[in-house]
């Protein structure tokens, strides 16, 4: 989890309190955060002949993206507190009436396609609030924008550059600027080459180094405020006396790119004049229907139910009381019209961990008191976790071939592109396999597509064990699929494979039958068991199958019904004598490959 440290006694002020460490640390502990350090008695370093403040270093939960720097803390903890209330976030139109508008090119589609910004206006800066500003956009880029790769954010000096503003994508050659704090224009090859050694800023020039087209942000007058995700120009650098800032943020992720967005008005909106306001921003975005006004600070409506909550906290509160803690926690909250057992929360922006009402309930927990709640577990408690169907099924299925003889082995889940595909006689139609944009090694190239060569690959490490080596897995594969957000799924998967002086193509076949009668499904033989009135339920069958990985003429597709639904879920076999040798095997080796979700 991410440490963030603090200027303690700028903190104790803001809350209007002052601490000792171990009654902070009991404060933090309430609120579900974690005392590292009190660094008073520790030795300071000097800087510029001065010794560093004391600090706190507080441990932030990985998922609580807006207590990442000074400004989020402190207000929670007084609203925590009650020494204040939940903001009120609100979008106000400039002076002029003219929102700034930043015009998207449809060539960013091949790099970053995403983008949303804001301005903040009357924004006034002392050197900690400066510091706080820039912490926070690196914690976000360490944390939840991975490095940089899923967004970025940038910012300007808006009284330095004139909108509107577009987000272009061009040749490197194309684009030429002074990069921040240098004083060399320079075009984009230029740049990779200079800041390639530079151990700040080197470590991101892979996320775009190898694309045809470099992103880039220019206002009217074709100044270059940035080339995302890398670095601003230092034309519109922010200082201390920046009053007026303009805020862009470039993505490949469009959910990460709103919950940061959100995160960092939020925080620096109590930094303007008038607290807690930002000035959104016009996106044109035509080509991809990606049009709107950004940000909109509108909170989200969630439901949760006060029997649920009184049941995994042990507890026996009304709806208004539970509506009372959750204000200690920023959320607002009433019993829903609809249902008296309902409560009907809402969500600000700045709390995108609040995904279920496991989450209300945690919090509502929380502004109880961790301390303070029956210790009834677990004979009332109802927080004993249950596992997702397709986990327990896998454990079912995990237990069964275990019991029939076989060992289970854990595969890496990436493998290199010719293990995935050529050794197994197998060809990349580019729509099945996610692969690795800036892989380290050729043994990390792609997700695995299907289980079987780990294990292959674990039978040719323990060939030399006495023969035959049945081994076995349940784990998940990863499939491209770009109708969904993230552009690929998981599917769990259940694969053997026997290695021996024969070919145990029986023994696969008797292991696929055992578990497929243990999921209570017939097998049938030929078309009459298909149109038998006699046979209900889930039932299976295996036809023939044509496939290079296997032996022509020794492999079989696994087809299953249930309902009316006909499913092919696997396939097994005896392996081609060309995949052995690529595993460096001697013996034959039979396989059986299926896909269990449909069991479900």
């Amino acid at each position: 989890m991410p440490t963030i440290a603090v200027d303690k006694t700028a903190l104790f002020k803001a809350l209007g309190q002052e601490y000792t460490t171990e009654q902070f640390d009991e404060l933090c502990f309430e609120f579900g955060l974690e005392l590292d350090e009190d660094t008073t008695d520790t030795d300071r370093p000097f800087v510029n002949g001065v010794q560093e403040p004391p600090q706190l270093k507080i441990e932030i939960p990985a998922n609580r993206y807006d207590l990442l720097c000074f400004e989020g803390i402190s207000l929670m903890l007084n609203i925590f507190r009650g020494k204040a209330v939940s903001p009120n976030y609100r979008v106000v139109t400039p002076p002029s009436g003219q929102l700034q508008t930043l015009v998207v090119k449809p060539e960013t589609e091949n790099v970053r396609p995403y983008v949303a910004g804001a301005v903040f206006r009357n924004i006034h800066f002392d050197q900690a609030r400066y510091n706080s500003f820039i912490a926070l956009q690196d914690k976000l880029h360490q944390n939840i924008a991975r490095q940089r790769t899923l967004v970025s954010i940038g910012t300007h000096d808006l009284d330095t550059i004139h909108g509107p503003f577009s987000y272009e994508a061009l040749l490197p050659k194309d684009i030429k600027f002074t990069p921040l704090n240098q004083t060399q224009c320079m075009d984009g090859e230029q740049l990779m080459e200079f800041y390639e050694k530079d151990k700040n800023l080197g470590k991101f020039l892979h996320i775009i180094r190898d694309s045809p087209v470099y992103p880039v942000i220019y206002d009217s007058k074709r100044t270059v405020c940035s080339l995302p995700p890398i670095i601003n120009g230092d034309h519109s650098k922010i200082t201390l006396d920046t009053r007026n800032v303009f805020m862009e943020i470039t993505a490949t992720d469009k959910t990460k790119l709103e919950i940061v967005m959100n995160i960092m008005v939020t925080m620096f909106s109590q930094c303007t004049e008038e607290p807690f306001t930002i000035e959104p921003i016009k996106i044109v975005s035509e080509h991809n229907k990606e049009s709107r006004q950004v940000p909109t600070l509108e909170p989200r409506v969630a439901q949760a139910s006060i029997a649920y909550i009184n049941q995994c906290t042990g507890l026996s509160l009304s709806g208004q009381e539970m509506c009372e803690l959750l204000k200690k926690m920023a959320l607002s909250a009433k019993v829903s019209e609809k249902s008296k057992d309902t409560l009907d929360v809402s969500i600000p922006v700045t709390r995108a961990d609040i995904l279920h009402q496991a989450d209300i309930m945690e919090d509502v927990a929380i502004a109880y008191g961790f301390n303070e709640l029956p210790r009834s577990f677990p004979s009332k408690s109802g927080t004993i976790a249950q596992p997702l169907p397709v986990n327990k099924l896998a454990d079912i299925i995990r237990e069964e071939a275990g019991m029939a003889g076989w060992t289970e082995v854990l595969t890496f889940a990436l493998c290199s592109h010719d293990e995935n595909f050529a050794w197994v006689n197998r060809k990349d139609d580019g729509n099945t396999a996610v692969k690795l944009a800036n892989p380290k090694t050729v043994e990390f190239q792609v997700v695995r597509t299907s289980l079987l060569p780990g294990l292959l690959k674990t039978i040719r490490e323990n060939k030399n064990h006495s023969l035959p080596i049945k081994i076995f897995e349940v784990s998940d594969v990863g499939l491209k699929d770009l109708s969904l957000e993230r552009k690929s799924r998981n599917e769990r998967h259940f694969a053997a494979t026997w290695y021996g002086k024969t070919s145990g193509f029986e023994v696969v076949h008797g292991l696929l039958d055992k578990v497929m009668m243990m999921m209570r499904s017939a097998f049938i033989v030929g078309e009459e068991g298909l149109d038998n009135p006699d046979v209900k339920g889930s039932h299976y069958w295996i036809e023939e199958l044509d496939d290079p990985t296997y032996f022509p003429g020794h492999a079989a597709s696994i087809h299953l019904r249930l309902g009316e639904k006909e499913h092919v879920i696997g396939s097994f076999g005896i392996l081609h004598p060309t995949v052995l040798e690529k595993f460096d095997l001697k013996c034959p080796v039979s396989a059986l490959e299926i896909d269990i979700e449909p069991l479900l």
